[in-house]
């Protein structure tokens, strides 16, 4: 039996409402009734029904509930023990694309470790899609996802299914990074013919499933290197001055290190949103919390950069 199942319960229980456990739980109305009709099934009685005083169990019902508060206290339990035993490790995971300003926040997070103690940190950069997955198969606890907004409802339906909670960090439109030696060093403001001559070097497996037709877009170019990581791509284009990627905003001491600029781009109307992702029900760490935090105030930092 999942014990996600007796969670959903209980929370409606103590909500009196369908509506409002949804609320609570993340869920939307329609998935949260079809996952008790479901459970139902499978149990051979009726959970809920509906009454003066809103939804509220039925004797057989209320007896699952207070076994279900049981179970779910003995696991709790049981998790403690684990906590107990391992509580002097420091243990941080996250999924994330390959933003140079999220990586900054894993820095400062890691800064802030306390080295004489045990440290188990897992960080693995990778496309959305595979974020989305690694949360939901709970390998990992914590993401960071990026998407084309023209793209939200696929992407918004798709965490709901996987049952992932998403929380928006910003938005933004690309920017042209390039080396500062590149011929379009003198251009404040670039045009998307400027890089007609120039080469784009992109992440090969950022390709959205069931979305081939939305896939095709204004950054398009015929020149392309396709590589998997960062550091080749800045490695390529500080030696390679006629290359260039699109992204966000990059912490200037990273570009300075690769004698790198970021320039804006006349007729980009695209815009992408990046956010946290995490399962439903999963509490997040103390550590899971410093990260948000650090994400947050490094992306401000890269923002009023951009702003001068």
């Amino acid at each position: 039996m999942n014990t996600t199942y007796l969670k959903y319960v209980i929370e409606i229980e103590k909500r009196r409402s369908i509506t409002h456990a949804a609320e609570k739980l993340y869920m939307a109305q329609p998935n949260l009734s079809k996952v008790i009709r479901e459970f139902e099934e499978t149990l051979g009685f009726t959970i809920f029904e509906r009454g003066p005083k809103g939804t509220v169990p039925t004797p057989e019902g209320a007896q699952l509930i207070k076994y279900a508060k049981e179970v779910l206290a003995q696991i709790n339990k049981i998790e403690q023990i684990s906590q107990s035993e391992f509580k002097d490790v420091q243990r941080f995971n996250v999924t994330t694309p390959r933003g140079s300003y999220i990586s900054y926040a894993v820095v400062r997070l890691i800064e802030e470790l306390d080295l004489d103690k045990s440290i188990q940190v897992n960080i693995q950069e990778t496309n959305s899609m595979q974020a989305i997955s690694n949360v939901s198969d709970g390998q990992f606890n914590l993401g960071v996802i990026r998407y084309d907004m023209a793209h939200e409802n696929y992407f918004r339906d798709y965490l709901k299914d996987k049952k992932v909670v998403f929380e928006p960090i910003w938005e933004f439109k690309h920017l042209v990074t390039l080396a500062k030696d590149s011929p379009l060093h003198d251009k404040e403001i670039l045009e998307l013919s400027d890089l007609d001559d120039f080469v784009e070097i992109s992440h090969g497996d950022n390709f959205v499933p069931y979305l081939k037709q939305l896939n095709q877009n204004e950054e398009a170019c015929s020149k392309q290197i396709f590589v998997y990581e960062r550091q080749t791509q800045f490695a390529i284009m500080s030696h390679v001055p006629k290359t260039y990627i699109w992204g966000s905003a990059i912490p200037q001491e990273l570009l300075d290190l690769y004698n790198l600029e970021q320039k804006p781009c006349k007729g980009i109307r695209k815009k992408y949103r990046d956010g946290f992702i995490y399962r439903e029900g999963y509490t997040l760490s103390n550590l899971d919390q410093r990260f948000m935090v650090k994400l947050e105030e490094v992306k401000n930092e890269v923002y009023q950069n951009l702003e001068k």
